[in-house]
């Protein structure tokens, strides 16, 4: 299995609309991926590891595939519209990480 994280940086400034991000977004990705798409979790950065330090994403979304070409088989021939719809959440721009899950 493995699992695409979009980790969304918050920096002073940074808006992410939550709210469009879980009824809109995130409900259009698991439509437009389809049976390839095994499951998706989002997480809302609440805290860095210090006291009262920010956290050091707005949120990350992650998506679960059986494999890397079963994402990009699913996912490439949707990339345009669900990037075009990032601006309509957030400010701050995503960086994507693949990884294999072991646990």
């Amino acid at each position: 299995m493995v699992k695409v994280s979009v980790m969304y940086p918050a920096q002073r400034g940074t808006k992410f609309d939550m709210a469009y991000y879980l009824k809109h977004h995130m409900p259009m990705v698991r439509q437009l991926l389809g049976p390839a798409l095994k499951g998706m979790s989002v997480d809302q950065g609440i805290s860095g590891m210090e006291p009262g330090s920010p956290a050091p994403f707005a949120a990350i979304g992650h998506l679960l595939f059986d494999s890397v070409a079963d994402f990009q088989a699913s996912f490439g021939p949707h990339a345009e519209a669900i990037v075009a719809d990032i601006p309509k959440y957030t400010n701050s721009e995503p960086s994507v990480q693949i990884s294999e899950v072991k646990l």
